[in-house]
Protein backbone atom coordinates (compact mmCIF):
# COMPACT_ATOMS: atom_id res chain seq x y z
CA UNK A 1 0.00 0.00 0.00
CA UNK A 2 0.95 3.49 -0.96
CA UNK A 3 1.16 6.15 1.83
CA UNK A 4 -2.13 7.71 0.72
CA UNK A 5 -3.65 4.22 1.09
CA UNK A 6 -2.18 3.95 4.81
CA UNK A 7 -3.16 7.08 6.09
CA UNK A 8 -6.81 6.67 4.41
CA UNK A 9 -7.14 3.38 5.86
CA UNK A 10 -6.37 5.92 9.49
CA UNK A 11 -8.90 7.74 9.16
CA UNK A 12 -11.42 5.24 8.27
CA UNK A 13 -10.20 2.90 11.30
CA UNK A 14 -10.85 6.64 13.39
CA UNK A 15 -13.70 7.42 12.21
CA UNK A 16 -15.07 4.59 12.27
CA UNK A 17 -14.62 3.74 16.04
CA UNK A 18 -16.21 7.14 16.72
CA UNK A 19 -19.11 6.03 15.18
CA UNK A 20 -19.15 2.25 17.18
CA UNK A 21 -18.45 4.74 20.25
CA UNK A 22 -20.95 7.13 19.76
CA UNK A 23 -23.26 6.85 22.86
CA UNK A 24 -19.93 6.79 25.24
CA UNK A 25 -18.29 9.84 23.74
CA UNK A 26 -21.90 11.75 23.07
CA UNK A 27 -21.05 12.88 20.00
CA UNK A 28 -23.44 12.19 16.92
CA UNK A 29 -22.27 9.78 14.89
CA UNK A 30 -23.49 11.94 11.47
CA UNK A 31 -20.16 14.40 12.58
CA UNK A 32 -17.37 11.79 12.83
CA UNK A 33 -18.98 10.13 9.56
CA UNK A 34 -18.88 13.72 7.60
CA UNK A 35 -15.56 14.27 9.06
CA UNK A 36 -14.37 10.86 7.92
CA UNK A 37 -15.61 11.51 4.27
CA UNK A 38 -14.47 14.74 4.11
CA UNK A 39 -10.91 14.14 5.23
CA UNK A 40 -10.46 10.98 2.46
CA UNK A 41 -11.76 13.18 -0.22
CA UNK A 42 -8.83 15.73 0.92
CA UNK A 43 -6.68 12.65 0.83
CA UNK A 44 -7.69 11.34 -2.67
CA UNK A 45 -7.11 15.04 -4.15
CA UNK A 46 -3.95 15.34 -2.83
CA UNK A 47 -2.71 11.98 -4.11
CA UNK A 48 -4.27 12.07 -7.71
CA UNK A 49 -5.79 15.49 -8.49
CA UNK A 50 -7.31 14.88 -12.10
CA UNK A 51 -8.68 11.57 -10.88
CA UNK A 52 -10.57 12.98 -7.88
CA UNK A 53 -12.53 15.78 -9.94
CA UNK A 54 -13.72 13.02 -11.99
CA UNK A 55 -14.78 10.73 -9.20
CA UNK A 56 -16.35 12.70 -6.76
CA UNK A 57 -18.44 14.08 -9.26
CA UNK A 58 -19.74 10.24 -10.06
CA UNK A 59 -20.12 9.74 -6.67
CA UNK A 60 -22.25 12.66 -5.27
CA UNK A 61 -24.55 11.73 -8.52
CA UNK A 62 -25.40 8.74 -7.13
CA UNK A 63 -24.98 10.05 -3.26
CA UNK A 64 -27.29 12.64 -4.14
CA UNK A 65 -30.58 9.73 -5.43
CA UNK A 66 -30.37 8.00 -2.30
CA UNK A 67 -30.06 11.16 0.00
CA UNK A 68 -33.42 12.75 -1.90
CA UNK A 69 -34.85 9.14 -1.94
CA UNK A 70 -34.44 8.70 2.04
CA UNK A 71 -35.73 12.06 2.67
CA UNK A 72 -38.60 11.83 0.44
CA UNK A 73 -39.55 8.93 2.47
CA UNK A 74 -39.03 10.20 5.80
CA UNK A 75 -41.54 12.84 4.53
CA UNK A 76 -44.30 10.31 3.63
CA UNK A 77 -43.74 8.53 6.69
CA UNK A 78 -44.49 11.70 8.95
CA UNK A 79 -47.34 12.14 7.15
CA UNK A 80 -48.86 8.54 7.93
CA UNK A 81 -47.57 10.09 11.59
CA UNK A 82 -49.04 13.06 11.68
CA UNK A 83 -52.74 11.96 10.46
CA UNK A 84 -53.00 9.18 13.27
CA UNK A 85 -52.76 6.13 10.80
CA UNK A 86 -50.48 4.74 14.06
CA UNK A 87 -53.00 5.73 16.95
CA UNK A 88 -55.17 4.62 15.06
CA UNK A 89 -53.84 1.00 14.85
CA UNK A 90 -52.76 1.08 18.57
CA UNK A 91 -56.29 1.46 19.41
CA UNK A 92 -57.18 -1.35 17.42
CA UNK A 93 -54.77 -3.95 19.21
CA UNK A 94 -56.09 -2.61 22.27
CA UNK A 95 -59.61 -3.62 21.61
CA UNK A 96 -58.36 -7.30 20.42
CA UNK A 97 -58.24 -7.82 24.14
CA UNK A 98 -56.00 -11.41 23.13
CA UNK A 99 -52.90 -13.23 25.57
CA UNK A 100 -49.56 -11.54 25.50
CA UNK A 101 -48.35 -14.66 23.50
CA UNK A 102 -51.14 -13.47 20.26
CA UNK A 103 -50.27 -9.82 20.69
CA UNK A 104 -46.48 -10.78 20.43
CA UNK A 105 -47.24 -12.10 16.92
CA UNK A 106 -49.80 -9.02 16.23
CA UNK A 107 -47.32 -6.49 17.35
CA UNK A 108 -43.68 -8.33 15.97
CA UNK A 109 -45.41 -9.29 12.64
CA UNK A 110 -46.70 -5.41 11.53
CA UNK A 111 -43.22 -4.41 11.99
CA UNK A 112 -42.19 -7.11 9.98
CA UNK A 113 -44.59 -5.89 7.46
CA UNK A 114 -45.02 -2.41 7.67
CA UNK A 115 -41.25 -2.44 7.66
CA UNK A 116 -41.20 -3.46 3.61
CA UNK A 117 -42.84 0.18 2.61
CA UNK A 118 -41.44 2.09 6.21
CA UNK A 119 -37.74 2.36 7.10
CA UNK A 120 -37.13 -0.05 10.18
CA UNK A 121 -36.04 2.98 12.34
CA UNK A 122 -39.60 4.55 12.13
CA UNK A 123 -41.76 0.81 12.31
CA UNK A 124 -39.02 0.18 15.52
CA UNK A 125 -40.68 3.35 17.22
CA UNK A 126 -44.12 2.70 16.61
CA UNK A 127 -44.35 -0.61 17.16
CA UNK A 128 -42.18 -0.28 20.50
CA UNK A 129 -44.77 2.56 21.99
CA UNK A 130 -47.54 0.26 20.99
CA UNK A 131 -45.68 -2.67 23.20
CA UNK A 132 -45.92 -0.60 25.48
CA UNK A 133 -49.43 -0.72 26.34
CA UNK A 134 -49.37 -4.79 26.49
CA UNK A 135 -46.02 -5.53 27.92
CA UNK A 136 -44.13 -5.00 30.99
CA UNK A 137 -40.97 -6.17 32.73
CA UNK A 138 -39.22 -9.01 30.89
CA UNK A 139 -41.69 -9.32 28.59
CA UNK A 140 -41.31 -5.72 27.30
CA UNK A 141 -37.49 -6.46 26.81
CA UNK A 142 -38.41 -10.03 24.87
CA UNK A 143 -40.94 -8.60 22.82
CA UNK A 144 -38.64 -5.07 21.72
CA UNK A 145 -35.76 -7.60 20.72
CA UNK A 146 -38.19 -9.18 18.98
CA UNK A 147 -39.18 -6.06 16.68
CA UNK A 148 -35.94 -5.30 16.18
CA UNK A 149 -35.33 -8.59 14.45
CA UNK A 150 -38.59 -8.54 12.61
CA UNK A 151 -38.34 -5.08 11.49
CA UNK A 152 -34.74 -5.78 10.08
CA UNK A 153 -35.72 -8.94 8.50
CA UNK A 154 -39.45 -7.24 6.94
CA UNK A 155 -36.92 -4.35 5.36
CA UNK A 156 -34.38 -7.50 3.75
CA UNK A 157 -36.93 -8.18 1.08
CA UNK A 158 -38.31 -4.71 -0.16
CA UNK A 159 -36.92 -2.95 -2.42
CA UNK A 160 -37.52 0.27 -0.31
CA UNK A 161 -37.66 -1.41 2.89
CA UNK A 162 -33.87 -0.64 3.64
CA UNK A 163 -30.78 1.31 2.83
CA UNK A 164 -29.03 -0.87 1.71
CA UNK A 165 -31.50 -2.90 -0.34
CA UNK A 166 -32.15 0.92 -1.68
CA UNK A 167 -28.64 0.94 -2.32
CA UNK A 168 -28.53 -2.12 -4.63
CA UNK A 169 -31.42 -1.84 -6.21
CA UNK A 170 -30.51 1.81 -7.56
CA UNK A 171 -27.04 0.47 -8.65
CA UNK A 172 -29.09 -2.20 -10.51
CA UNK A 173 -27.79 -5.64 -8.79
CA UNK A 174 -31.75 -6.64 -9.15
CA UNK A 175 -34.94 -5.63 -9.82
CA UNK A 176 -38.42 -4.39 -7.41
CA UNK A 177 -39.81 -7.94 -8.11
CA UNK A 178 -36.21 -10.01 -7.94
CA UNK A 179 -35.21 -9.05 -4.71
CA UNK A 180 -38.84 -9.53 -2.95
CA UNK A 181 -39.25 -13.23 -5.00
CA UNK A 182 -35.89 -14.09 -3.72
CA UNK A 183 -35.22 -12.20 -0.32
CA UNK A 184 -39.14 -12.57 1.17
CA UNK A 185 -38.61 -16.93 2.25
CA UNK A 186 -35.53 -16.21 4.07
CA UNK A 187 -36.45 -13.45 5.46
CA UNK A 188 -39.95 -14.92 6.63
CA UNK A 189 -38.36 -17.79 7.84
CA UNK A 190 -35.92 -15.68 9.81
CA UNK A 191 -38.47 -13.79 11.43
CA UNK A 192 -40.53 -17.49 12.18
CA UNK A 193 -37.81 -19.12 13.56
CA UNK A 194 -36.54 -15.85 15.62
CA UNK A 195 -40.04 -15.48 16.98
CA UNK A 196 -40.55 -18.74 18.01
CA UNK A 197 -37.45 -18.97 20.27
CA UNK A 198 -38.76 -15.27 21.37
CA UNK A 199 -42.09 -16.43 21.99
CA UNK A 200 -41.16 -19.24 24.66
CA UNK A 201 -39.28 -16.72 26.52
CA UNK A 202 -43.06 -14.94 27.54
CA UNK A 203 -43.63 -15.68 31.01
CA UNK A 204 -47.08 -15.29 31.37
CA UNK A 205 -50.63 -15.16 28.82
CA UNK A 206 -52.77 -13.06 30.96
CA UNK A 207 -55.06 -10.73 29.14
CA UNK A 208 -56.21 -7.34 29.57
CA UNK A 209 -58.50 -4.74 27.88
CA UNK A 210 -57.39 -1.09 27.31
CA UNK A 211 -59.94 1.85 27.22
CA UNK A 212 -59.40 4.37 24.70
CA UNK A 213 -60.26 7.52 26.09
CA UNK A 214 -59.84 9.40 22.90
CA UNK A 215 -59.54 6.98 20.41
CA UNK A 216 -58.63 8.38 16.89
CA UNK A 217 -61.00 8.12 13.81
CA UNK A 218 -59.71 7.85 10.15
CA UNK A 219 -61.79 10.42 8.38
CA UNK A 220 -62.59 9.88 4.62
CA UNK A 221 -60.34 12.96 3.94
CA UNK A 222 -57.58 11.05 5.73
CA UNK A 223 -58.49 8.07 3.80
CA UNK A 224 -57.85 10.10 1.13
CA UNK A 225 -54.22 11.37 2.24
CA UNK A 226 -53.06 7.75 3.23
CA UNK A 227 -54.01 6.23 -0.16
CA UNK A 228 -51.69 9.08 -1.58
CA UNK A 229 -49.03 8.04 0.44
CA UNK A 230 -49.43 4.13 -0.21
CA UNK A 231 -49.70 5.68 -4.35
CA UNK A 232 -46.47 7.45 -3.44
CA UNK A 233 -44.27 4.14 -2.01
CA UNK A 234 -45.58 2.43 -5.42
CA UNK A 235 -44.22 4.87 -7.34
CA UNK A 236 -40.88 4.08 -7.15
CA UNK A 237 -41.74 0.27 -8.49
CA UNK A 238 -43.56 1.91 -11.63
CA UNK A 239 -41.05 4.28 -12.50
CA UNK A 240 -38.09 1.61 -12.28
CA UNK A 241 -40.31 -0.56 -14.69
CA UNK A 242 -40.63 2.29 -17.54
CA UNK A 243 -36.68 2.66 -16.70
CA UNK A 244 -36.96 5.70 -14.90
CA UNK A 245 -35.18 6.25 -11.95
CA UNK A 246 -36.99 5.42 -8.41
CA UNK A 247 -36.38 8.61 -7.24
CA UNK A 248 -38.48 10.28 -9.58
CA UNK A 249 -41.22 7.99 -8.83
CA UNK A 250 -40.73 9.05 -4.82
CA UNK A 251 -40.93 13.01 -5.72
CA UNK A 252 -43.87 12.79 -7.72
CA UNK A 253 -45.67 10.46 -4.88
CA UNK A 254 -44.58 13.74 -2.43
CA UNK A 255 -46.03 15.86 -4.76
CA UNK A 256 -49.08 13.91 -5.50
CA UNK A 257 -49.35 13.86 -1.46
CA UNK A 258 -48.73 17.81 -1.13
CA UNK A 259 -51.53 18.67 -3.20
CA UNK A 260 -53.99 16.56 -1.62
CA UNK A 261 -52.92 17.80 2.00
CA UNK A 262 -53.13 21.22 0.72
CA UNK A 263 -56.25 21.20 -1.11
CA UNK A 264 -57.93 19.25 1.73
CA UNK A 265 -56.49 22.49 4.11
CA UNK A 266 -58.44 25.20 1.67
CA UNK A 267 -61.48 22.98 1.97
CA UNK A 268 -62.05 22.91 5.91
CA UNK A 269 -62.89 26.25 7.86
CA UNK A 270 -61.55 25.01 11.31
CA UNK A 271 -58.60 24.57 13.21
CA UNK A 272 -57.83 20.32 12.41
CA UNK A 273 -55.02 18.12 11.96
CA UNK A 274 -55.62 19.04 8.58
CA UNK A 275 -54.18 22.28 8.91
CA UNK A 276 -50.74 20.60 8.58
CA UNK A 277 -48.07 21.49 5.94
CA UNK A 278 -45.77 19.23 4.25
CA UNK A 279 -43.15 22.00 5.22
CA UNK A 280 -43.04 21.52 8.31
CA UNK A 281 -43.27 17.52 8.05
CA UNK A 282 -40.51 18.20 5.97
CA UNK A 283 -38.75 20.16 9.18
CA UNK A 284 -39.51 17.23 11.60
CA UNK A 285 -37.36 14.40 9.63
CA UNK A 286 -34.08 12.91 11.08
CA UNK A 287 -31.62 15.11 9.04
CA UNK A 288 -28.91 13.71 11.09
CA UNK A 289 -29.71 10.36 9.65
CA UNK A 290 -29.42 11.74 6.11
CA UNK A 291 -25.86 13.46 7.19
CA UNK A 292 -24.75 10.14 8.29
CA UNK A 293 -25.90 8.26 5.31
CA UNK A 294 -24.03 10.80 3.18
CA UNK A 295 -20.69 10.81 5.13
CA UNK A 296 -20.56 7.13 5.14
CA UNK A 297 -20.81 6.90 1.02
CA UNK A 298 -18.31 9.82 0.45
CA UNK A 299 -16.04 8.21 3.01
CA UNK A 300 -16.17 4.43 0.93
CA UNK A 301 -16.68 6.32 -2.71
CA UNK A 302 -12.80 7.50 -1.31
CA UNK A 303 -11.90 4.03 -0.10
CA UNK A 304 -12.96 2.79 -3.68
CA UNK A 305 -11.35 5.51 -5.69
CA UNK A 306 -8.06 5.19 -3.81
CA UNK A 307 -7.49 1.40 -4.38
CA UNK A 308 -8.08 0.37 -0.80
CA UNK A 309 -10.80 -2.00 -1.58
CA UNK A 310 -9.64 -4.27 -3.93
CA UNK A 311 -7.03 -5.41 -1.24
CA UNK A 312 -10.20 -5.79 1.26
CA UNK A 313 -12.07 -7.98 -1.10
CA UNK A 314 -9.41 -10.25 -1.92
CA UNK A 315 -10.01 -11.42 1.76
CA UNK A 316 -14.11 -11.06 1.83
CA UNK A 317 -14.64 -12.98 -1.51
CA UNK A 318 -11.56 -14.20 -2.70
CA UNK A 319 -11.62 -15.46 -5.67
CA UNK A 320 -15.50 -14.26 -6.23
CA UNK A 321 -16.46 -18.37 -6.91
CA UNK A 322 -19.96 -18.51 -5.87
CA UNK A 323 -18.91 -20.42 -2.75
CA UNK A 324 -16.43 -17.52 -1.78
CA UNK A 325 -19.55 -15.19 -2.61
CA UNK A 326 -22.09 -16.62 -0.37
CA UNK A 327 -19.30 -17.30 2.32
CA UNK A 328 -18.24 -13.56 2.15
CA UNK A 329 -21.81 -12.08 2.07
CA UNK A 330 -22.27 -14.32 5.57
CA UNK A 331 -19.58 -12.92 6.98
CA UNK A 332 -20.38 -9.28 5.99
CA UNK A 333 -23.62 -9.93 7.31
CA UNK A 334 -22.20 -11.22 10.57
CA UNK A 335 -20.03 -8.88 11.09
CA UNK A 336 -23.06 -6.38 10.43
CA UNK A 337 -24.11 -7.09 14.31
CA UNK A 338 -21.23 -4.98 15.10
CA UNK A 339 -20.23 -2.64 12.29
CA UNK A 340 -23.15 -0.69 10.57
CA UNK A 341 -24.30 -2.16 7.44
CA UNK A 342 -24.35 1.13 5.53
CA UNK A 343 -20.20 1.31 4.94
CA UNK A 344 -20.66 -2.65 4.82
CA UNK A 345 -23.14 -2.85 1.72
CA UNK A 346 -21.32 0.15 0.56
CA UNK A 347 -18.10 -2.10 0.31
CA UNK A 348 -19.82 -4.61 -1.22
CA UNK A 349 -21.05 -2.40 -4.11
CA UNK A 350 -17.36 -1.17 -4.87
CA UNK A 351 -15.82 -4.60 -4.76
CA UNK A 352 -18.12 -7.11 -5.80
CA UNK A 353 -18.05 -8.21 -9.17
CA UNK A 354 -20.80 -11.08 -10.04
CA UNK A 355 -23.35 -10.22 -12.16
CA UNK A 356 -25.11 -13.40 -10.44
CA UNK A 357 -28.27 -11.27 -9.00
CA UNK A 358 -29.45 -13.89 -6.50
CA UNK A 359 -26.13 -13.63 -4.55
CA UNK A 360 -26.74 -10.07 -4.72
CA UNK A 361 -30.21 -10.94 -3.00
CA UNK A 362 -28.43 -13.16 -0.72
CA UNK A 363 -25.94 -9.90 0.37
CA UNK A 364 -29.37 -7.98 0.73
CA UNK A 365 -30.77 -10.22 2.85
CA UNK A 366 -27.48 -10.84 5.28
CA UNK A 367 -26.27 -7.29 5.35
CA UNK A 368 -30.01 -6.44 6.45
CA UNK A 369 -30.81 -9.12 9.08
CA UNK A 370 -27.25 -9.77 10.41
CA UNK A 371 -27.32 -6.23 12.59
CA UNK A 372 -30.23 -8.23 14.76
CA UNK A 373 -27.26 -10.28 16.16
CA UNK A 374 -26.06 -7.56 18.98
CA UNK A 375 -28.10 -4.11 19.84
CA UNK A 376 -25.52 -1.93 18.35
CA UNK A 377 -25.40 -3.43 15.35
CA UNK A 378 -28.59 -1.51 13.38
CA UNK A 379 -30.55 1.35 14.01
CA UNK A 380 -33.25 -0.23 15.11
CA UNK A 381 -31.48 -1.62 17.96
CA UNK A 382 -29.76 1.64 19.13
CA UNK A 383 -33.43 2.94 18.99
CA UNK A 384 -35.38 0.30 20.91
CA UNK A 385 -32.59 0.66 23.80
CA UNK A 386 -32.90 4.53 24.15
CA UNK A 387 -36.28 3.35 24.11
CA UNK A 388 -36.67 0.77 26.74
CA UNK A 389 -34.81 1.94 29.52
CA UNK A 390 -33.97 -1.54 30.65
CA UNK A 391 -32.42 -3.05 27.34
CA UNK A 392 -29.34 -3.08 27.97
CA UNK A 393 -26.61 -4.42 25.68
CA UNK A 394 -25.95 -7.79 27.65
CA UNK A 395 -30.01 -8.14 28.45
CA UNK A 396 -30.43 -7.98 24.65
CA UNK A 397 -27.59 -10.27 24.04
CA UNK A 398 -28.44 -12.86 26.37
CA UNK A 399 -32.58 -12.54 24.90
CA UNK A 400 -32.12 -12.60 21.49
CA UNK A 401 -28.65 -13.61 19.91
CA UNK A 402 -29.13 -17.30 19.92
CA UNK A 403 -32.90 -16.45 18.50
CA UNK A 404 -31.44 -14.22 15.75
CA UNK A 405 -28.07 -16.41 15.18
CA UNK A 406 -30.62 -19.16 14.39
CA UNK A 407 -32.62 -17.18 12.35
CA UNK A 408 -29.49 -15.81 10.36
CA UNK A 409 -28.37 -19.37 9.70
CA UNK A 410 -31.77 -19.96 9.04
CA UNK A 411 -32.49 -17.64 5.87
CA UNK A 412 -29.13 -18.58 4.81
CA UNK A 413 -30.04 -22.22 4.16
CA UNK A 414 -33.16 -21.63 3.28
CA UNK A 415 -31.64 -19.07 0.41
CA UNK A 416 -29.33 -21.73 -0.50
CA UNK A 417 -32.04 -24.07 -0.99
CA UNK A 418 -34.47 -21.84 -2.55
CA UNK A 419 -31.41 -20.86 -5.14
CA UNK A 420 -30.28 -24.84 -5.78
CA UNK A 421 -34.06 -26.25 -6.46
CA UNK A 422 -35.78 -22.73 -7.86
CA UNK A 423 -32.63 -21.12 -9.82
Amino acid sequence: MNPAQIIASVLFGLGYIGIILEHRAHINKAAFALVMGGLLWIVVGMADPEAAHAAIAHSTAEIFSIVVFLLASMVLVEVLVHYRVFDYLQNKLAKKNVGLGRQFWIVTGLAFLLSGVINNLTVTIVMIQIARKFFWGRNLLVVAAGIVIASNAGGAFSPIGDVTTIMMWFADKFSAAEVIAGGILPSVVLYLVSGVLLRKQIQTESKMQLECKECPKISQTDRAVVASVALAFILPVIARLVNIPPVIGILLGVGITWLVVDSFRQLTRERTHLNASIEKMIQKTDMASIKFFIGILLAVSALGTLGILDYLSQYIFADQSFNSIVFGNAFLGAISGIFDNIPLAAVALEVLTTDVTQLWVLLAVTVGTGGSLMLVGSASGVIAAGMVKDLTFWNYTKIAFIPALLGFLAAIGTWLIQYHFLG
